[in-house]
C-alpha cells in the first residue's frame, strides 16, 4: 500500500469513510439503483439525491419519494437543501428520526439562475449570519441523533465576491464536520477549469476536514487533488457519468493497487444491463428503463457504435429492446482512450452576470429575509 496522506480514511463525526471518495449528488442521477451501482464498484460515501428541507416537513409526497435506500447502504446519506434555519432543521430531525440517516449535508453550491436569483444556492453564504444560523439549526437538530452535518459551497458569486473562506470559518465554529469546496464561482457555473488552489487555501484555513470538488475525470486527478491541495477527500460529480466503475479505479489507487483496464463495450453494455435491472427494480420496468435513457451516451461516449444504435439505445422502454438493441454492439470495441480525463455532462460557459435578488450585495446580513422561493429542487452544484 502507498503511505501518505491520501490513504487516511475520512473521518466526519463519528462517521468514518475508509476511501476518503463521496460521490456528489445529482438530480435524477444519484438515485438508490445509481448509487448501489457505483457501491458496487468500490467504496465510499453515496449521497442520494438533493432534498429540500420544505418538502420534507411540509410531507410532500413527491420529495418524500425521493428518500429510497438499498438494503446495503450502510449510512443513509442526505443532501438537504433550504435557505431557512427553522426548515433546515425540522428535516434534518425528519431524516434521523424518521428514516435512518446517517449523515446530512447542506447544499450552498447551486449556481442555477433561477435559485441564486432569489438568494439560494451558491449565492446565500454572502448573507454570513444567514449561513450561520442554518449551519448552527441542522447541527443542533442532528446532534441527539449522532449524526454529522456536513456542507459543500462555492468559492463564492465571483472574482469580486468571494464566500468560501468565511464559509469555512463559520461552519467550522458551527460545529460542521466537513466543508466541501468546488473550486468554482458562481459566475463560472461549470465552465472552465476548477482553481484548486483556492480548495489548499481553505484547508489552511480551517482545521475540520476539507473535501476538494471539479475537474476529477480519472482516478489520477484525484491523487492529485489531494498531493497539491493537502484536502482530506475528494467529491466526485460529472467525471462518473456512463462510468461508475471510476469508483473501483478510487479504490486501487487510493489503496495504492495497480490500476484495472478499462472496460470493452461488452463490459460496458453488461454495467448498463446491471444498472437497468438496478432502476427496474427501484421503479418498475417502464419507468426504469425510460430512465436509463438519459445515461446512454454517457455510457457509450467515444465508442464508435454508430448513429442508429446510439439512437435506439436512447429510446429503450423495456428488457427485450435494452437486449436486442446491446446485443447489436461489437462487443470488443476497446474503450476510447481520447475521452479519458475530458469533462463529461454538463459545461456550457461562463455567466456574464450572476442573477441576484435586488440589492444582494449591498450588505451581509439575511436574518431577516424571506428566501422560501429560492426552494427549488435542482442539481447541487
Amino acid at each position: 500500500m502507498v503511505e501518505g496522506p491520501q490513504t487516511r480514511p475520512l473521518q466526519l463525526g463519528s462517521l468514518t469513510v475508509d476511501i476518503p471518495v463521496v460521490l456528489a449528488p445529482m438530480a435524477g442521477i444519484t438515485n438508490a439503483a445509481f448509487r448501489q451501482l457505483c457501491r458496487e464498484q468500490g467504496a465510499g460515501l453515496y449521497v442520494c439525491e438533493m432534498i429540500t428541507s420544505r418538502g420534507i416537513v411540509e410531507r410532500d409526497a413527491k420529495t418524500l419519494g425521493m428518500l429510497q435506500f438499498d438494503p446495503g447502504e450502510s449510512t443513509r446519506s442526505v443532501q438537504l437543501y433550504g435557505t431557512d434555519p427553522y426548515y433546515m432543521a425540522e428535516a434534518a430531525k425528519i431524516l434521523c428520526g424518521e428514516y435512518g440517516v446517517g449523515h446530512v449535508d447542506m447544499n450552498f453550491g447551486c449556481p442555477v439562475p433561477k435559485v441564486t436569483r432569489k438568494g439560494g444556492g451558491a449565492a446565500l453564504p454572502w448573507k454570513r449570519d444567514l449561513l450561520e444560523a442554518i449551519l448552527r439549526s441542522v447541527v443542533k437538530a442532528a446532534e441527539p441523533y449522532g449524526v454529522p452535518v456536513t456542507c459543500k459551497t462555492r468559492k463564492g458569486i465571483d472574482d469580486d465576491h468571494l464566500t468560501y473562506l468565511d464559509a469555512g470559518r463559520i461552519a467550522e465554529q458551527a460545529g460542521i464536520a466537513a466543508i466541501a469546496l468546488h473550486g468554482r464561482t458562481a459566475q463560472q457555473s461549470y465552465s472552465g477549469q476548477a482553481d484548486w488552489e483556492s480548495i489548499a487555501t481553505l484547508k489552511n484555513h480551517v482545521t475540520i476536514p476539507v473535501l476538494g470538488n471539479g475537474d476529477i475525470w480519472e482516478a489520477a486527478d484525484a491523487l492529485a487533488m489531494i498531493d497539491k491541495t493537502g484536502a482530506d477527500g475528494v467529491v466526485i460529480g460529472r467525471g462518473c457519468l456512463g462510468r461508475p466503475w471510476l469508483f473501483r479505479d478510487l479504490a486501487d489507487a487510493f489503496a495504492g493497487r495497480p490500476g484495472q483496464r478499462l472496460p470493452s463495450s461488452g463490459e460496458v453494455a453488461i454495467m448498463v444491463r446491471r444498472h437497468a435491472e438496478l432502476l427496474a427494480g427501484l421503479m418498475g420496468e417502464q419507468r426504469g428503463l425510460t430512465d436509463l435513457r438519459k445515461h446512454m451516451a454517457w455510457y457509450f461516449k467515444g465508442f464508435p457504435v454508430g448513429g442508429d444504435i446510439r439512437h435506439d439505445l436512447g429510446t429503450v422502454s423495456s428488457f427485450a429492446e435494452l437486449d436486442d438493441h446491446l446485443a447489436r454492439l461489437d462487443p470488443a470495441l476497446p474503450y476510447p482512450a481520447e475521452v479519458l480525463g475530458r469533462p463529461r455532462g454538463r459545461q456550457g460557459s461562463p455567466r456574464g452576470k450572476v442573477s441576484l435578488p435586488e440589492g444582494w450585495l449591498a450588505d451581509s446580513c439575511g436574518l431577516d429575509l424571506e428566501l422560501s422561493g429560492a426552494e427549488i429542487g435542482v442539481s447541487g452544484g
